[in-house]
């Protein structure tokens, strides 16, 4: 029931939504009516509008629901994930997200950097998992995206690295250069397992 819309959103364990998300669940027929309805309460402090098309139910929502909302298809990788799971030491406030276009945003002092890879890698959700109302690499799928955008990148350390999992995931890239690379890590580890 159109009425009923903002009651099943704010119910809603997800933080963020977009427009077309309400459109859809507020069974609305005309945009403009949903618009002015949204518009509304955000001017009543129920909503928060965080930029054109996003809204959050409330000024805690989570960074890592609306950044992969700003462009879909995408997924949070990279430093992000590498960060996260010990693989590099350097910390970074900025959100990484793999996505089909380069692009930096600053949304509410929170800055995303999206990274362009190729549609064939972006819509294959090996090594992705869906979180409740976002998706993220595994500490093996930002690894490999991120040897796939960077020639020469340095990883602190590749010990929480599956390199079982990372084998079966790097056909998706078809990328003789990776491969080279993804053996190289593998011989090195072997030596210094060997030496441990």
């Amino acid at each position: 029931m159109v009425e009923n819309f903002i009651v099943d959103i704010l119910k809603s364990k997800a933080t963020i939504f977009s427009f077309q998300e309400a459109f859809l669940s507020s069974g609305e027929k005309k945009p403009h009516l949903l618009m002015r309805r949204l518009n509304y309460y955000v001017k009543k402090g129920i909503l928060h509008k965080i930029r054109r098309g996003l809204y959050a139910k409330d000024k805690n929502y989570n960074k890592l629901e609306l950044v992969t909302k700003i462009f879909t298809p995408s997924y949070i990788s990279f430093e992000t994930v590498l960060a996260q799971e010990g693989i590099i030491f350097q910390h970074y406030t900025t959100i990484f997200v793999a996505t089909y276009q380069t692009r930096e945003i600053v949304c509410d002092n929170q800055r995303y950097s999206f990274r362009k890879i190729k549609d064939a890698i972006l819509t294959n959700i090996g090594g992705v998992e869906n979180k409740e109302h976002y998706f993220i690499a595994s500490k093996e799928r930002a690894f490999l995206d991120t040897l796939y955008l960077n020639k020469d990148y340095h990883f602190d350390n590749l010990l929480p690295l599956d390199f079982d999992k990372i084998l079966k995931l790097l056909p998706l890239y078809n990328n003789k250069r990776m491969e080279k690379q993804v053996k190289c890590y593998v011989k090195e580890l072997n030596i210094s397992e060997k030496k441990k």
